[in-house]
């Protein structure tokens, strides 16, 4: 009994104070029906709690795991997670789906990353009030309030072809209660993306019908052209408005920062990825309406343009600062409703979560690879893309690394290279064709990381091509000489 009652102080205090978010107060209200919680876990603990240490779980290629089915009334506090998965990009390959009240379409449907805020499948710490991630990007954490009814189910579905998840580890924190107020919303979330985005069209990130309220935006881009993507304004229609009443300044506006954007974490809002203003480069930013959510008793449609510089690629300059581009954009939608809610998009196939594009593994080209020297070259296993590179340990500068590779057909081309940085690695200078590609790289870091590297926008032929990396000496903080890649990356863009 004292147990109940300190609980029932805490949470009183946290959502009836006057520090309680707008959110809470409208999910909770005087939250008089939490007097009566139970606090309860469901998690990946080993069944032998007592001598076993056994709490990681594995979920096969193309298998969907069940963590918890809950019996209801309830509210979901928090969610953990920690992963090691074989596929590198799992953030984007693992889906979230989680059901209410034994409905079979779910009201969260996301990636994995992408739900946590952090697009295109990457890895990175962040720090926000709902969702949080550390470890170096492998420890997830959500604080959004869940509540249901009758029943609430938690998947995951990995749909790698041929990468297992190796271990999942979680924890699902929940209060159990006797009643729920019965106009209580429910939590959603939803995944879109348009790759790219369609012409004469803004960008669709939510359309619902119901009564409830937006809480937040993830946007993620991958640039189709260079310069700056975010000149697009966002918009709210509210209850069949024709002319949105919510109308934006600008893309990173919206995210309530300016001037375009760079890495921050905030409460309320971030910048989780950002890359840069190059044509390929990746972002993604969050937006939460926590202490200012968007009320409709109606429906809701939340779009924003894809609008910013433009580029002529053939005469290689700027033609505009504000016209439509086609960059490619994915998105998270987190709303409350009341009722269910329409389902409006899907989380399609692995295979089109990820900008088209040719992923040529290193170690596939180690047979035709030239090195010198020779016997400095060799294949590495780890915590890279096939779990594999290249590996090339020479002694000294003016060693070389010559990899070919085949381009299937003529036309303008992003290339990329996942090349190795650590202690001991030097400086090289890359070349495709004999033909300098930019300056020379500094491959030193203090710590093992492997980094996408620019090599160039360039025309290529269909047939082979050679692209060789010559070391310059290397930098006075490293150890040695050596160069690790990983694979080469290809994108026809015209």
């Amino acid at each position: 009994m004292k147990v109940r009652i300190c609980l029932f102080a805490l949470l009183s205090i946290l959502v009836i104070s006057s520090r309680a978010s707008l959110l809470e107060t409208l999910l909770l209200g005087d939250g008089s029906f939490l007097k009566d919680a139970t606090p309860m876990r469901a998690s990946s603990s080993d069944p032998n709690w007592e001598n076993g240490n056994g709490d990681a779980r594995y979920i096969a290629p193309k298998q969907t795991f069940t963590l918890a089915e809950l019996k209801g009334p309830g509210i979901i506090t928090h969610i953990w997670f920690t992963i090691w998965a074989e596929d590198k990009y799992f953030p984007r390959s693992l889906v979230l789906r989680i059901y209410w009240d034994d409905e079979k379409e779910p009201s969260v449907e996301s990636p994995l990353g992408d739900f946590f805020a952090v697009g295109h499948g990457l890895l990175t710490n962040l720090n926000s009030l709902p969702v949080q991630i550390s470890s170096d990007g492998r420890a997830y954490n959500c604080y959004w309030l869940m509540p249901f009814r009758k029943s609430a189910k938690i998947t995951i579905t990995n749909d790698s072809p041929d990468k297992a998840v190796g271990a999942l580890y979680y924890m699902i924190d929940w209060l159990k209660l006797k009643s729920l107020p019965s106009d209580i919303p429910y939590f959603h979330a939803q995944y879109r993306q348009e790759y790219p985005c369609e012409k004469g069209k803004d960008y669709l990130i939510l359309k619902t019908e119901g009564k409830g309220f937006y809480v937040g935006t993830v946007l993620s881009v991958q640039m189709n052209q260079p310069g700056w993507f975010g000149e697009g304004d966002d918009r709210f229609y509210i209850d069949g408005e024709n002319i949105p009443s919510i109308r934006g300044t600008g893309t990173e506006d919206y995210f309530n920062d300016a001037w375009g954007f760079r890495p921050f974490n905030q409460l309320y809002h971030g910048v989780s990825i950002w890359e840069g203003f190059d044509i390929d480069d990746r972002g993604t930013a969050y937006r939460w309406h926590i202490q200012d959510p968007i009320p409709f008793k109606k429906s809701l449609m939340v779009t924003i343009e894809h609008k910013g510089a433009a580029y002529d690629f053939e005469n290689n300059r700027f033609t505009s600062g504000f016209a439509e581009r086609d960059d490619f954009f994915s998105s998270v939608a987190f709303w409350y409703q009341t009722g269910k809610a329409p389902r409006f998009a899907k989380v399609p196939p692995l295979e089109d979560r990820f900008v088209p594009h040719t992923y040529i593994e290193a170690e596939s080209l180690l047979q035709t690879a030239k090195a010198n020297p020779q016997n400095a070259l060799q294949i590495q296993e780890g915590d890279w893309s096939g779990g594999k590179q290249i590996f090339f340990t020479p002694h000294s500068q003016d060693a070389y690394l010559e990899l070919k590779f085949f381009v299937p057909t003529d036309g303008l081309y992003v290339l990329k290279a996942d090349i190795t940085h650590s202690w001991d690695y030097g400086v090289y200078q890359a070349f495709l064709d004999d033909k300098p590609m930019g300056s020379a790289y500094n491959l030193y870091n203090p710590t093992v990381q492997t980094k996408r590297l620019m090599l160039g926008v360039i025309k290529l032929a269909s047939g082979e091509h050679t692209l060789r990396f010559v070391c310059q000496g290397k930098s006075e903080l490293s150890k040695g000489y050596f160069f690790g890649i990983d694979g080469i990356y290809l994108r026809k863009i015209r």
